[in-house]
């Protein structure tokens, strides 16, 4: 048994809030460059570069590299073998959360969905928890903003829809956000479990590198398939027209009950902004 007390943690989710707000991955920036040489718009490939060298200030100067800093979701591997001492963990959570939108002046969007009231602290964060073997703890913080996450859906297709089903959903979901979510945007599509479960899987298949295969041939040549009929919308960077609306697909599929066919999407938009610690 091996403790961890929960103030470690709510250093480290502190630290990655202003992480992910303010250095983009590597992966998007790699994502960026292939986007560039592929793209056919001039004003496409100017937006492409000004969204680098965006994020190039960001991480520089340390601010944020969207004024809308998002809803500040956790994931959380927690190990078996784990015992936390010191404290509640949700509040050792949403302490980091507070601490890291505040030193990292990063701004608050949370409120009450009725008077809009907003809490002041970025708090409450969304939370998933799963218990894994082992003892370890993973933490990933993954700022959610709002112009992406509303053009997201859950829907219940017929188990005969299938596969083609999928594509069509997808790329009609793309195609009705157009510009709203800042694209290019990365496509996440939870397949499966049931209603809930589908959104979670959605949402968690956006932790994956941009440029990583998926594991799953089937879904891997689904997600090409999907990626290529959405860049030919034409909405392009920004929605100002081009090939490249959104960088890639992902998916992830599990299997569900025989009456049903849940599918969601969770769209993410350019500021792909996730980063973890392993305690």
């Amino acid at each position: 048994m091996r403790e961890i007390n929960v103030r470690r943690i709510t250093e480290k989710v502190k630290e990655l809030c202003i992480e992910a707000n303010t250095d983009l991955g590597e992966d998007v920036l790699n994502a960026f460059d292939r986007a560039i040489t592929e793209e056919a718009s001039p004003l496409g490939i100017e937006i492409l570069k000004e969204l680098k060298e965006n994020a190039r200030i960001a991480r520089q100067e340390k601010v944020p590299i969207c004024q809308d800093t998002g809803f500040a979701v956790v994931f959380i591997e927690l190990g078996q073998e784990v015992h936390l001492i010191g404290g509640d963990l949700t509040e050792a959570i949403w302490e980091g959360v507070r601490q890291g939108y505040r030193d990292g002046y990063l701004r608050k969007s949370i409120c009450h969905p009725f008077t809009r009231a907003n809490t002041g602290d970025n708090t409450p964060a969304v939370i998933h928890t799963e218990i894994v073997p082992g003892e370890k703890m993973k933490i990933v913080v993954a700022p959610k903003g709002g112009g992406s996450e509303n053009m997201s859906r859950v829907t219940m297709l017929t188990p005969a829809e299938g596969i083609e089903g999928v594509r069509r959903f997808v790329v009609q979901r793309v195609k009705e956000s157009g510009s709203n979510p800042c694209p290019p945007t990365i496509v996440g599509v939870g397949i499966g479990g049931n209603f809930e479960q589908s959104a979670l899987l959605a949402k968690k298949s956006l932790l994956r590198p941009l440029g990583s295969r998926n594991p799953d041939s089937e879904l891997d040549k689904l997600e090409s398939e999907i990626l290529s009929e959405v860049n030919k919308l034409g909405i392009g960077p920004q929605g100002l027209g081009g090939r490249t609306t959104s960088l890639a697909v992902h998916i992830l599929m599990m299997p569900c009950h025989i009456a049903s066919f849940p599918l969601a999407v969770n769209i993410q938009c350019h500021v792909q902004r996730h980063k973890e610690v392993t305690l």
